[in-house]
């Protein structure tokens, strides 16, 4: 299996907790309560962005 590593960034949400961002990823974004939920959100985003991308014969960006 073929990892890939991602820019991400975790800002403070205005009505609590954060926000993650993945730029690279057409901007997906996702949130949780506290930095280290947000961040397994973000793996779990990622994965699913990736998976799907490859079901539809889409270039995974680099």
């Amino acid at each position: 299996m073929r990892q890939y590593r991602y820019t991400v960034i975790i800002e403070p949400a205005e009505e609590g907790g954060y926000v993650v961002h993945v730029p690279a990823l057409n901007g997906i974004v996702t949130q949780g309560d506290t930095v280290a939920e947000a961040e397994a959100m973000a793996v779990d985003l990622i994965k699913g962005y990736i998976e799907t991308l490859q079901k539809k014969g889409l270039p995974v960006p680099e």
